[in-house]
């Protein structure tokens, strides 16, 4: 009897932890790009950590009230979380880290996005001409380089563009 109460134990511990374990990032944004096909939309892939303030300011930023909508209609966002630390390894979707690698980003720092088509196409990622990280543009030359991505990768115009770079150069 205490055998079985053991493997019962044993087994619900261990369907726990499938329940609680992430996505893999593959399955992330196969889902995204679905997603993307049909709203006519492009996908950003968001690699990011629970640790990394500069990614946690860069989702405060682009889900503000005033950029929300302009970052929902015109991208579908796939977070993928990578590079966490000791117990918060469990956080990481499965195989992001290759995924980041794959997209230019293995030694970038986070955050890091890249933008893609619907297809799986690579429009653009957070490195810029000299292969630097953009990460959370907070510089004058970080921020008019993510709005030129944004630009190249969206349908936004130059009000919808100016709101962006405007929240971007605000401290909050």
């Amino acid at each position: 009897m205490k055998f079985t109460k053991i493997l019962v134990v044993a087994l619900l511990f261990g369907f726990m932890q499938i329940a609680f374990a992430q996505e893999n990032a593959e399955v992330v944004i196969a889902n995204a790009q679905k997603k993307a096909k049909a709203e006519n939309k492009n996908v950003m892939v968001f690699f990011h950590a629970s640790w990394c303030g500069w990614c946690k300011l860069m989702d405060k930023k682009m889900n503000l009230p005033s950029t929300k909508n302009l970052f929902d209609d015109n991208y579908v966002v796939a977070p993928i979380d990578v590079l966490e630390r000791g117990e918060k390894e469990k956080l990481e979707n499965p195989n992001g880290e290759d995924f980041m690698a794959k997209y230019g980003g293995k030694d970038a720092g986070l955050p890091f996005f890249v933008f893609i088509d619907k297809n799986g196409k690579v429009l653009d990622n957070s490195l810029t001409e000299k292969k630097e990280n953009l990460g959370c543009p907070s510089t004058p030359e970080e921020i008019d380089s993510f709005v030129n991505k944004v630009k190249k990768t969206s349908k936004l115009n130059e009000t919808q563009l100016a709101i962006i770079k405007q929240v971007f150069t605000d401290k909050l």
